[in-house]
């Protein structure tokens, strides 16, 4: 049976294959819902979208597979659940972007501005995030395996639970980051920036911190079995009850360390951290003289106050 193209069944057909099905149309969250529900599809894997301007556009569930973003202009927009496995998003603005749940599996995400972003749940799995700016964007639980983070910027960044396992952070700016029970097994932190960062029951198994600045670092209660802490700074460092199990402390500075009883050192450092330490309130006790994991006490421990 044949519909008249006059009638509403006709009018309803010829709108769901418009002359122009490739016609892009940037709407707002509630636009594009209405557009959605009256068929309108979200974009394509594959698109060319080199330096477009979707600032706050709703893109929620969009498929952008291996789509190019390079410099796209995406702030503020909802990429909530949007997959963007292998997509190139190379220099991107995406400031305060909603990308909750997102799948970002191999996206190249090099100098990208990801600041205030949200990536809770987001899968960033070998993720090329080198010289991204993640400053106080939310990871909490993201995905982050074998990612590769050098020179990124987290400061601020909330990594509660996140995976970060065989992660590359090689001079990675972490400064007051938020890494609680995040899991950073072998990760590469060389010469990353942790100062202030909180790690209380962290993962950091096998993990490479040579030369890291740890600096009034929350490590309590975490695991560093096997890591790598040479010439590490952890001048003010809390390891009250940190596994620190076959650890390289070799040129660590371990000036006034806070460590506990249940603190598990390096079986050849255990009693010579005790003669350098000074108890003080809670059952903890503090590392007084040289910082130099090695060195000897060079005057009596003093009671602190």
């Amino acid at each position: 049976m044949k519909t008249p193209p006059d009638s509403f069944l006709g009018r309803l057909a010829l709108a769901s294959r418009p002359s122009r099905p490739w016609l892009r149309v940037q709407a707002s969250g509630w636009w594009g819902r209405v557009l959605l529900a009256a068929g309108a599809q979200r974009a394509r894997a594959h698109e060319d979208l080199a330096g477009a301007d979707l600032a706050g556009a709703y893109l929620a569930k969009t498929n952008w597979t291996r789509a190019n973003l390079t410099r796209a202009r995406l702030g503020g927009a909802d990429l909530t659940d949007a997959r963007l496995g292998g997509a190139i998003l190379a220099h991107a603005i995406l400031t305060r972007a909603d990308l909750t749940g997102a799948y970002l599996w191999g996206a190249g995400l090099t100098g990208a501005n990801l600041i205030g972003a949200n990536l809770t749940d987001a899968c960033l799995t070998d993720a090329r995030l080198a010289s991204a700016n993640l400053t106080s964007a939310n990871l909490t639980g993201a995905d982050l395996s074998s990612a590769d983070l050098l020179d990124a910027h987290l400061t601020g960044a909330e990594l509660i639970g996140a995976n970060l396992t065989r992660a590359r952070l090689t001079r990675a700016d972490l400064t007051d980051a938020n890494l609680t029970r995040a899991d950073l097994t072998d990760a590469n932190l060389i010469g990353g920036n942790l100062t202030g960062a909180y790690l209380t029951g962290a993962e950091l198994i096998g993990g490479n911190l040579f030369g890291a600045d740890l600096r009034g670092a929350d490590l309590s209660g975490a695991n560093l079995t096997d890591a790598n802490l040479i010439g590490a700074d952890l001048r003010g460092a809390d390891l009250s009850g940190a596994n620190l199990t076959d650890v390289w402390l070799n040129n660590a500075d371990l000036t006034a360390v806070v460590w506990s009883e249940r603190t598990r050192w390096p079986d050849d450092l255990g009693e010579s951290m005790r003669r350098r330490s000074v108890p003080i309130e809670g059952g903890k006790w503090l590392i007084q003289g040289a910082g130099n994991s090695g060195a000897d006490l060079e005057v009596p421990p003093l009671p602190v106050s």
